[in-house]
């Protein structure tokens, strides 16, 4: 039988065959397969060559061994015949160990059963992206139940002294998931994380660009260049989220090029989210290289991926407008290296557009429109309908927000 990937949700749809066993290989681990007998009776071995003899050495049943637990016995043994031992004579006098409460083998589980299936797949992104970057290289190897509170301070207080308080923040967060998790399931009695408190303190940030500021980043842009400098300038006209301007594509572009719409798969907030584009977004979007790629990403070096190396082009954008800030200055006759420049972020170009958008008196829930916040809970055709309600109030809006930055900016915005 071919091998294929297999998941809890495909192992749950595999069915018995009266006539025969069915011995499914599993494509991410070779040598690992799943059997099925004509019963219904389903198991766990793993095939292998030892000493010129082919063997199977069974590793439990199914469901008591779960999909993940089984990968880790089975790559254990696999590795264990590589180093020209015989699995199956040392399962006869070694006692086993408990790999199933490994924080390795846990945090596998809780991956599988809880964050993929109830998490948008961006939150679920970067709660794995934390437990196996800044959590298991730390536990690797050692029992949950042996995890106390003072561990998980320890390991709190190791990311805030690398100087990321922030992540500390975040990972207090996903471990208390975690542990939670696993409590409900009876691995362990109770999380260590319970009254833990947040290891920085975090404020709203309220950062908006002044005009003149405003000024120095669109020259600045025009002075890096593609694919950053465009990029950025769409992100303040149209005063969207960075990875959703990052991966526009040209699919999503409707009625001419002046409507885009972001999936539901691509929005925050999970809903679908048409942005109205102004003369100056279109034009901007058309004048850039059309780019070869079967994935069609608009603002990309290959077509096949959105635009990316934020962290350095940024600091190109930032030397470049500092660089501007002196020219300006020495022109007036004032020294430049007096000039410095407050530090702001990309996040902060919506929070800028938001507070313009106020400025032009426009109205609050239209802004709210504009930005994609949804209030309360709206399905079904309500949110059908709410999507459509404001696209004239949202379109009149981002073009009076184009209009003000090309007077602040005193030039064409297209360029």
């Amino acid at each position: 039988m071919a091998a294929r990937v297999l998941t809890v949700q495909a192992i749950e749809r595999l069915k018995p065959d009266a006539a025969r066993r069915l011995e499914i290989p599993d494509a991410t681990l070779p040598g690992l397969y799943f059997i099925i007998q004509p019963s219904g009776a389903k198991s766990w071995a793993v095939r292998y060559r030892h000493g010129g003899r082919t063997r199977k050495l069974t590793l439990g049943a199914y469901p008591a061994l779960d999909l993940v637990t089984a990968r880790t016995e089975g790559r254990a043994a696999l590795q264990s015949v590589s180093l020209g031992q015989d699995p199956i004579a040392e399962r006869k006098v070694a006692v086993p160990l408990p790999t199933r409460d490994l924080i390795g083998s846990v945090i596998d589980s809780f991956i599988e059963r809880h964050v993929k299936p109830r998490n948008r797949p961006r939150t679920a992104e970067e709660t794995i992206r934390i437990l196996r970057t800044k959590v298991l290289p730390v536990w690797d190897g050692r029992k949950i139940q042996d995890i106390g509170r003072r561990d998980v301070i320890e390991l709190l207080d190791r990311i805030v002294d690398a100087g990321t308080p922030v992540a500390a923040n975040r990972t207090l967060a996903a471990l208390s998931k975690l542990f939670n998790w696993a409590a409900d399931r009876g691995v362990i009695d109770a999380n260590p994380c319970v009254r833990i408190k947040a290891p920085a303190a975090e404020t709203s940030r309220d950062r908006v660009l002044s005009d003149d500021e405003l000024r120095l980043l669109w020259r600045a842009c025009a002075k890096i260049g593609w694919p950053f400098g465009p990029f950025v300038q769409i992100l303040l006209l149209t005063a969207q989220r960075r990875d959703e301007v990052a991966k526009m594509r040209r699919v999503e572009l409707r009625e001419g090029g002046t409507l885009w719409t972001i999936p539901a798969g691509r929005a925050k907030n999970g809903q679908a989210h048409d942005v109205p584009l102004s003369g100056a977004a279109k034009g901007i979007l058309g004048s850039l290289p059309r780019v070869a790629g079967q994935a069609g990403y608009l603002i990309s070096t290959t077509g096949n991926s959105g635009v990316s190396g934020y962290a350095k082009a940024k600091a190109r954008l930032d030397a470049e407008m500092l660089a501007l800030a002196r020219i300006d200055a020495a022109a007036a006759g004032i020294d430049p290296e007096s000039i410095a420049l407050e530090p702001w972020r990309l996040h902060d170009l919506r929070r800028t557009a938001s507070t313009g958008m106020g400025r032009l008196k426009i109205e609050p829930h239209v802004i709210e429109a504009v930005l994609n916040h949804r209030s309360g809970v709206i399905r079904g055709v309500a949110a059908v309908y709410n999507r459509y309600q404001y696209l004239d109030e949202k379109r009149a809006a981002l073009e009076a927000w184009a209009a003000d930055v090309e007077k602040v900016v005193g030039g064409n915005t297209t360029k």
